[in-house]
């Protein structure tokens, strides 16, 4: 069973696992969501975008269309995708936009990767598994798997790690067995 809070939307045809957590003032739609994933507040997921398992997406946080996040995977305060290379109000005959007059780009965010705050993700890249992106950095390429990435736009600050996730050591403390 999920726990979904007062004040939060989350339209027919959203796809909720189990044990998934949505908190107030949340905007679903059209989306898939993992089990035992964490939706902050004020949060938007749109339609024909997923997020994996055990996933953590945090406060004031938008997941546009097209975007797949796998599973295990930390999505920071205020992070934005984006899904659209030149995005326009209007056609070139000054009509509204539809969804015929463009084109979904999509993204991914491989498995165990984290997002800090207030990055920004352009459209049509591949955040590999266990890369981490700085705070306030503009993804604009392709990271490798296990990178640290940091800037505007986004620079590799350091080389993929040979363990995304290394095992934690045991350490010994004087007087104690």
């Amino acid at each position: 069973m999920s726990a979904v809070a007062d004040f939060a939307r989350i339209a027919p045809d959203v796809r909720l696992g189990e044990n998934v957590a949505v908190h107030a003032f949340v905007n679903l739609y059209g989306c898939s969501i993992g089990d035992d994933t964490r939706i902050g507040t004020f949060v938007e997921i749109q339609k024909n975008a997923t997020v994996g398992r055990r996933c953590k997406i945090s406060s004031h946080t938008f997941i546009c269309e097209g975007v797949t996040i796998e599973d295990e995977c930390f999505i920071g305060h205020g992070v934005i995708f984006i899904n659209d290379r030149y995005p326009r109000a209007v056609t070139d005959e000054g009509l509204p936009q539809g969804e015929r007059d463009w084109r979904v780009v999509p993204t991914r965010v491989c498995r165990r990767a984290s997002i800090g705050s207030g990055a920004v993700i352009l459209c049509g890249v591949t955040i590999g598994e266990g890369a981490v992106i700085g705070a306030g950095a503009v993804v604009t390429r392709d990271v490798p798997a296990g990178a640290v990435v940091a800037g505007v736009p986004a620079r590799v600050m350091s080389r993929p790690r040979a363990a995304a996730h290394p095992p934690v050591r045991a350490v010994r403390v004087a007087g104690r067995p």
